[in-house]
C-alpha cells in the first residue's frame, strides 16, 4: 500500500489508494492527492461522497482567497478531481473543477564560469562526481541519486537512465571528465550497505539507510554547500544545473532535437522553452534600431520605397 501517513484510514481513502495504486501513480502523487482530500472533507464538515457541485464550487472559491499559488491552487484540485472521477464516479462534480494559468517563470542559469566555480567549490569528491553527472549529462536531480553501477557503460561512454519520468528509459552521453570525476570518487565510495545487492545493482551514490540511495535532501545540501562557497547569489538548485546544461548546447548551437531527445522530452515545446533564456541566440539577434544606426553611421539616408505605378 502507498505512503499516505499514518492516520487512521476511512474506507473511502482505502477506494481511492487502490485506485491510485492500480494506476501506478507515484507514491508522492498518491500522498499529495490524500492531502487534498482531505483539505476538502475538512472544509466541507462532512464526507465527499455526500458533496454537491455548489460544495466544489465554493471549495475552489475559498482557494481563490488563500494565499496560496496557481500551481498549489491547481494541484489541490486534481486530488479533488481524481477522487470525483475515478473512485466516486461522480462525473458531473468532476466537471465542475477547472484549473488556473500557471505563470511562466524563466529560471535562473548559470553561467559557464559560474558552473565550473560550482564545481570547483564542491565540499567532497563525491559531491563534485554527483553535481557534475547533473551538468554534464543534463540529468534530473531524481534520476542522479537512483543511478545504479550497472548504469554507468565507461566503454560505450553512455548512461543508460532507467524508468525515469514518464517511465522510460533513455540514453545520454557519458562525458570524459564526468567520466574521470566517477573514477576519482569510486574509491571513497561506502561499500557499508553493498551486501546483497549484485554489483551492478548497487547504487551508486549511496545514502545513510540500508538500501536506499542518497536523499533529495542531502544531494541538495551537498550543492548549497557548493554555491555559497563559490559565491553564487542566484536562487538556484540542483535542477539548475540540468537548465544550465540545456541553455548551454543550444549556446553552442545543437540543435533542439537533439537536446530534447537529451533531456528525455515528450514534447519539443518542452524543450523550446530554453531558447527564450539561450544568451548567445538571443544576443546574436541584430535589433532593426541597429540597422538604423549603421545607415547613419554611413552618412546616408534610408530610401524610401517607390510608389507602384
Amino acid at each position: 500500500m502507498s505512503r499516505v501517513g499514518r492516520r487512521a484510514i476511512s474506507p473511502l481513502q482505502a477506494r481511492m489508494i487502490e485506485d491510485m495504486t492500480a494506476r501506478k501513480l507515484s507514491p508522492k502523487t498518491q500522498t499529495a492527492h490524500i492531502r487534498s482530500c482531505r483539505r476538502f472533507a475538512a472544509w466541507l464538515g462532512h464526507s465527499p461522497q455526500t458533496a454537491t457541485a455548489d460544495d466544489v464550487r465554493g471549495f475552489q472559491a475559498e482557494l481563490a482567497g488563500c494565499d496560496i499559488s496557481n500551481s498549489t491552487r491547481n494541484t489541490i484540485m486534481t486530488g479533488v478531481k481524481f477522487l470525483f472521477r475515478v473512485t466516486l464516479r461522480r462525473h458531473d462534480l468532476a466537471a465542475e473543477i477547472y484549473h488556473l494559468r500557471e505563470p511562466q517563470k524563466i529560471p535562473p542559469i548559470m553561467s559557464q564560469d559560474e558552473v565550473a566555480r560550482l564545481l570547483a567549490n564542491t565540499p567532497s569528491i563525491k559531491a563534485r562526481a554527483m553535481l557534475s553527472l547533473a551538468y554534464g549529462c543534463g540529468l534530473r536531480p531524481g534520476e542522479v541519486i537512483r543511478l545504479r553501477v550497472g548504469d554507468i557503460d565507461s566503454d560505450r561512454g553512455i548512461i543508460r537512465i532507467v524508468q525515469s519520468k514518464g517511465d522510460k528509459d533513455r540514453q545520454v552521453k557519458l562525458p570524459v571528465a564526468v567520466l574521470e570525476a566517477l573514477r576519482r570518487y569510486w574509491p571513497e565510495r561506502s561499500t557499508k550497505y553493498d551486501a546483497g545487492f549484485r554489483p551492478e545493482q548497487r547504487y551508486l551514490f549511496p545514502g545513510r539507510q540500508p538500501y536506499e540511495p542518497l536523499t533529495a535532501r542531502q544531494q541538495n545540501r551537498l550543492f548549497h554547500q557548493a554555491a555559497v562557497a563559490a559565491g553564487i547569489s542566484k536562487p538556484v538548485t540542483v535542477r539548475s544545473l540540468r537548465h544550465a546544461f540545456a541553455t548551454h548546447l543550444l549556446d553552442a548551437g545543437v540543435d533542439v532535437r537533439v537536446i530534447q531527445a537529451l533531456l528525455g522530452h515528450t514534447k519539443l515545446t518542452t524543450t523550446a522553452r530554453y531558447t527564450r533564456v539561450a544568451t548567445a541566440l538571443i544576443t546574436a539577434i541584430e535589433s532593426p534600431i541597429d540597422l538604423l544606426r549603421d545607415d547613419t553611421a554611413k552618412g546616408g539616408k534610408r530610401k524610401k520605397a517607390k510608389p507602384k505605378s
